[in-house]
């Protein structure tokens, strides 16, 4: 299976269970692969037939930004859908981390894979 990637996809948001999270925004980082057959786009040489990255990150942004979840979980199940719906990918897997949130860790998260149902 051919994967699509984008790596470190830095996005703010209001994310968290504590009161304090609550009033500030918070550096959430997004990793993801998505199963894509490159082959067409490969022939093309057409932007029209890929699987745009910048489109995926500027949605994902979008949302991100705008959402307003209490659990990284919920947030990562929410952009899971949005890009499998949205864009047609059949497979995918999103590591969501929250840098710092943990004292000692450089960064705490999920990491999940949804495929599309059929």
């Amino acid at each position: 299976m051919d994967k699509v990637f984008i790596e470190a996809l830095e996005i703010d948001a209001l994310i968290g269970i504590y009161d304090w999270e609550r009033r500030i925004r918070q550096t959430l980082v997004c990793d993801l692969e998505m199963g894509f057959d490159n082959r067409v786009p490969a022939a093309s040489d057409d932007i029209a037939d890929t699987l745009n990255y910048k489109a995926v990150s500027k949605r994902l942004i979008e949302y991100v930004r705008q959402s307003d979840f209490g659990l990284v979980e919920t947030l990562a199940e929410r952009c899971a859908q949005i890009v499998i719906d949205e864009f047609g990918v059949d497979w995918l897997r999103l590591k969501l981390s929250k840098p710092g949130a943990v004292r000692g860790a450089r960064a705490v998260g999920v990491v999940i894979e949804r495929s599309r149902a059929k």
